[in-house]
């Protein structure tokens, strides 16, 4: 049995735009209803909501033949989590608070077998077909897709050295801690958020990196791929259902 492709990976090294969606409900009938709507890509949080490792493993599972890539945001930047998430079969692994090179060497090692990296050795699990991919070790490496946050000002002027770190395959600009960064918690549109968010992106193509953004705001997506974000995420599960059911609510009000 051959190892599974990671088209997601493969798409945005062609810099192919690729649409995706924030999942933070840990919920399997949300993560299928992602996944046959047809997003590129969907992230499974485990920073910022309530997923459990069982949860992303029965995610992964629910997603499991469909086009849509689950990238799974671990809680932190450290190997033992990522070493079990990787175990249960996922492929892209979004990272966040990554500061400089140092941080971002450290996430390409977690998901590396020696002698490269530092990622524990699991005989039989699913990432290799419960032993059915017999040469997975030797392969694992080129299907998987480390994609690290700079959401600081600081890993923001950081992202050229970021950049020439073997192993990152994209950089991800965080709004939200971003803004935070700057005293402006919240706020999204402001001038020197968005100039920053733009000085990312000009860094990460000026280093050949593809860069992916989240946003909440239809506009704000649309100008974020007309600039050459290469992965972006145009919602979240939560944002959705929470104005859906609020805007219905004042039909009725």
């Amino acid at each position: 049995m051959e190892i599974k492709k990671n088209i997601f990976k493969k798409n945005i090294f062609k810099k192919k735009k690729q649409i995706g969606i924030w999942s933070c409900l840990s919920n399997n009938t949300i993560a299928e209803i992602i996944s046959i709507t047809g997003y590129d890509w969907s992230v499974i949080d485990m920073e910022h909501s309530p997923n459990d490792i069982q949860e992303v493993l029965t995610q992964l599972q629910v997603m499991e033949g469909y086009k849509t890539e689950p990238v799974v945001r671990v809680p932190w930047n450290e190997p033992v989590v990522v070493k079990r998430i990787l175990d249960m079969g996922a492929q892209t692994i979004l990272y966040p608070f990554v500061q400089n090179e140092i941080e971002a060497k450290a996430a390409v090692q977690a998901t590396r077998y020696a002698p490269q990296g530092i990622r524990g050795v699991m005989s039989v699990a699913r990432m290799n077909r419960y032993g059915h991919v017999k040469d997975y070790y030797n392969k694992a490496q080129k299907e998987i897709c480390v994609l690290v946050q700079c959401e600081t000002k600081e890993a923001i002027q950081n992202i050229p050295n970021i950049c020439k770190v073997d192993g990152v395959d994209g950089i991800f600009i965080g709004p939200s801690d971003l803004s935070s960064s700057l005293g402006k918690i919240g706020e999204f549109e402001d001038t020197e958020v968005q100039d920053l968010i733009y000085k990312g992106l000009d860094l990460s193509k000026k280093f050949k990196k593809p860069a992916g953004i989240l946003t909440g705001k239809k506009e704000y997506a649309k100008k974020y791929i007309e600039s050459g974000f290469t992965f972006v995420a145009v919602n979240s599960d939560t944002n959705l259902f929470a104005r859906g059911a609020e805007n219905l609510l004042k039909d009725f009000s």
